[in-house]
């Protein structure tokens, strides 16, 4: 591996790292905070929860086929973009 390709393995890994660090220090405290809502049920907060995964398990292989087909980078790019959007 090249200093090139080690460089942009770890700065991805690092923005991945702080992607996951932000969202599972909030799941935890969502259920609290959801529970104290008016018409929140235990149903409801847990298909909140829940979303997230079953998100990425069900977009996971068209987006890894999208990559094979029009490169990584314009994927990763629109991932954070929705992301971004999403926060």
């Amino acid at each position: 591996m090249t200093a090139l390709e080690r460089r942009s393995v770890s700065s991805l890994a690092l923005l991945y790292s702080f992607r996951m660090l932000g969202l599972f220090m909030v799941l935890p405290l969502l259920s609290l905070y959801a529970a104290d809502l008016p018409d929140a049920t235990p149903s409801l907060i847990g298909l909140a929860l829940g979303a997230y995964g079953l998100t990425q398990a069900i977009l996971q292989i068209p987006l890894g086929w999208l990559s094979d087909q029009i490169g990584r980078k314009p994927v990763i790019v629109g991932g954070l973009l929705l992301f971004l959007l999403g926060s």
